[in-house]
């Protein structure tokens, strides 16, 4: 285990970035240069700050003082940020590095953010996904996992996050979606629907169908759970799209095979079944693919043509909450 801590001067408090090993600094090192108002928390199930172990160099005087943290009193900003990290640590950072390059005008202030990770949520939420492809794990029998246990861990994360000054909380987690509106009863701030904010971008886009007199079609790639959720078809077409979806074939023969490639770390092979799943999509005249999935979206290489077909709501998501903390500071 490691934990690494940066000072903050301007605030009296300190950068938190942790990991499961050493040899991730390089890798954690993307996401560094934050603002001097930016917080990342790595939490425990109970929402405390871990208890100094061997190896951690965070002090039991320094964690007692931020778990003893009056509200509001991290960040007072009227623009800051509370991030829920979801099943993949990796995909957490790669979201926040997002929301702070495009945050920043000069290369170095951005939005405020607090990101709170914990590794027990995390587990549950894989394990939920997991759920959803019993014969890809070698399974009998699903292993249980309950739903009420994964919201009240989402709603403590998010209680959290507003008591330590969030004004906004984020979910950059396509599972995480599926309790939405459990997560969000309750809360003093808004949470950013990842679906709705890219129904929305889509909107504004202004395309045109490619078969006259129909509606304009929007494909939708994600996993069983996700998609079996339903959440995303819904926003798309409250938002007056039609959602398409890969048939029952296309899963069997196409999407459930690039998944247990990935497992096997037949990348290439995985790469080239998710094509052909997105070429199928595509021939259904829809303009564009939407990925709710990030094993998928990292498949395919930045130069990939498909990729110009495709949209993330992750960048959606982050391009929203930017749009929203630009409007808290006009």
């Amino acid at each position: 285990m490691y934990l690494q801590i940066f000072n903050n001067p301007s605030h009296g408090l300190a950068h938190l970035c942790y990991s499961s090993r050493v040899s991730c600094r390089v890798r954690l090192s993307r996401v560094l240069a934050m603002p001097p108002s930016s917080v990342l928390l790595h939490m425990d199930e109970s929402n405390d700050l871990p208890k100094p172990k061997k190896g951690f160099c965070l002090s039991e005087d320094s964690r007692n003082s931020l778990n003893s943290l009056p509200a509001d009193s991290l960040l007072r900003q009227a623009n800051t940020v509370g991030i829920i990290g979801g099943v993949s640590t990796d995909s957490t950072l790669k979201f926040v590095k997002k929301l702070v390059d495009w945050s920043s005008n000069d290369g170095k202030s951005s939005l405020p953010f607090v990101l709170c990770s914990d590794p027990a949520l995390n587990k549950e939420l894989l394990l939920y996904e997991e759920n959803s492809y019993p014969s890809l794990y070698h399974r009998e029998e699903s292993t249980p996992v309950d739903p009420k246990l994964i919201v009240e861990n989402l709603r403590n994360k998010r209680r959290y996050l507003e008591r330590c000054g969030a004004k906004l909380i984020l979910m950059p987690c396509h599972i995480a979606h599926i309790w939405y509106e459990e997560v969000c009863e309750g809360s003093l701030v808004p949470l950013l629907h990842m679906g709705e904010c890219i129904a929305k971008e889509l909107q504004e886009a202004k395309m045109k169908p490619l078969e006259a007199g129909n509606p304009l079609r929007v494909g939708v790639m994600a996993t069983s759970a996700t998609l079996s959720a339903g959440f995303y078809q819904e926003k798309l077409q409250s938002n007056g799209f039609e959602a398409v979806l890969p048939d029952k074939a296309t899963m069997e023969h196409t999407v459930i095979p690039s998944i247990e490639a990935m497992k096997r770390e037949d990348m290439e092979g995985a790469r080239n079944l998710l094509r052909i799943a997105l070429q199928v999509l595509l021939v259904q005249a829809v303009n564009v693919v939407m990925l709710g999935s990030d094993e998928m979206r990292d498949l395919l290489p930045g130069d990939d043509p498909l990729l110009k077909k495709c949209v993330d709501p992750m960048d959606a998501l982050a391009r929203s909450a930017i749009k929203w903390a630009e409007n808290r500071c006009s």
